[in-house]
């Protein structure tokens, strides 16, 4: 017999805020986290803005010397990791440690330093490599680190499956404490690319938002003048638990998981399937899993990148799956604000969705001013809703076709 599992903790760094409150005030709020770009001059390039994390100290959650040693994506994940288990009040030790596990997804990794790594090598040769530039590179190290220093010693996964990373990581989560091969785990999703070389490529594939004089208005999902996604960094954790573990313990329970989906396109590199047929499959996948019939969901965090295709592909793969409950339910997505953090946006999105459920307020799509051709569902326009939501799904999409939902529920004694 399958097991419940259920949300105890969460931890957020974000473009919008450090922290759980932070960021879900601003998100309800409707604050875009979308600027200039401090990070490296982008004075040359097409696109000049993007969602960095703003006041974010690696100090304030490891060592000093392990904040130098560490890639930003690996510090913003070990922070949101700290962060979700005090939240849950989860203390790993002796007793514990084998039956606590780490997921993460990323799609990119240290993609910053190795820019810096192959500038040295041809400029200053290459025994001016630093020891730490392959283990500050590589995905697993998120998880890695956050088993080194907090403590989990169960199993221990990083996942690259591109925009749908983190998604995967805590639906692969999910389905291991389910299925009793642990107890608990810390998952979610974790990126900081916004280095010259992505926001060089991602100009080149004319996939980036170029809305340079107003990075606030950037990111359009589902809005007739949407030209492109906005790059964005952070990091969403949560702490999933049996649901008899997190009872024996006495732990504040946020929401209950319970549908995972994931499928593949086999379509295209790039682009989703014109009919949504993956999206379509990923999300009755899902609803098969949870044991839930599509007029049951009250609310979908979207995908929704502010891209032509994307955005006009998910609503049709959403009227295919729901039909005319298409038209009842809340849709949006959380990008419009965050701008898309790649690997990382599946981590922070379910915590928003986990937020979404447990207080009863659906954060909006801000700067959705004309309805673009076909979409034409209720994308919670510029302001957050206060409504209830019993059941709340969010997708997360990538290249290559890799695609996944995750679905969550208010938590009730019965089941």
């Amino acid at each position: 017999m399958q097991r419940r599992v259920v949300v105890t903790g969460m931890g957020l760094v974000t473009p919008i805020g450090i922290g759980v409150e932070d960021s879900w005030s601003a998100l309800c709020a409707g604050k875009s986290g979308i600027a200039e770009i401090t990070r490296f001059d982008a004075s040359a390039y097409l696109t000049r803005i993007a969602g960095e994390v703003k006041g974010f100290n690696a100090e304030d959650f490891m060592p000093k010397k392990e904040a130098k040693r560490n890639e930003l994506f690996i510090s913003y994940a070990m922070a949101a990791a700290r962060m979700a288990l005090e939240d849950a009040d989860l203390v790993i030790d002796s007793s514990n440690a084998d039956r606590i596990g780490v997921v993460t997804g990323c799609g990119l990794g240290g993609l910053g330093i190795m820019e810096d790594t192959i500038l040295n090598v041809a400029t200053k040769g290459p025994r001016r490599v630093s020891p730490f530039f392959i283990p500050m590179m590589i995905g697993n190290m998120a998880p890695g680190m956050i088993s080194i220093h907090l403590g989990p010693k169960g199993p221990n996964l990083s996942l690259a499956t591109a925009c749908a990373a983190g998604a995967h990581a805590v639906g692969d989560s999910f389905k291991m404490v389910q299925n009793g091969m642990a107890e608990g785990m810390i998952t979610g999703g974790t990126e900081a690319v916004v280095s010259r070389t992505a926001v060089a490529g991602f100009n080149a594939m004319k996939a980036l938002s170029t809305r340079n004089d107003a990075p606030e208005k950037a990111s359009r999902p589902f809005e007739r003048d949407r030209d492109g996604f906005v790059i964005g960094e952070g990091s969403g954790m949560l702490i999933l638990e049996a649901l008899d573990h997190a009872l024996e313990r006495g732990a504040r329970i946020y929401a209950e998981m319970v549908g995972f989906g994931m499928t593949g396109d086999g379509y295209h590199i790039t682009s989703p399937c014109p009919d949504g047929d993956g999206a379509v499959r990923c999300m009755q996948t899902a609803l098969v899993d949870a044991g839930l019939t599509p007029d049951q969901v009250d609310y979908i965090n979207a995908h929704g990148t502010s891209t032509e295709l994307n955005d006009l592909y998910e609503s049709r793969a959403v009227k295919a799956v729901f039909k005319d409950h298409a038209y009842k339910l809340a849709i949006s997505s959380t990008k419009s604000m965050t701008g898309h953090l790649l690997g990382g946006a599946g981590g922070i999105e379910t915590v928003f969705s986990v937020l979404s459920v447990y207080h009863d307020v659906i954060p909006p799509t801000i700067n959705y001013e004309n309805p673009a051709d076909e979409c034409d569902l209720d994308y919670v326009p510029n302001a957050a809703r206060r409504a209830p939501v019993n059941v709340a799904m969010t997708n997360s999409f990538g290249f290559g076709g890799t695609n996944a939902t995750l679905i969550l529920k208010k938590y009730t004694e019965k089941n």
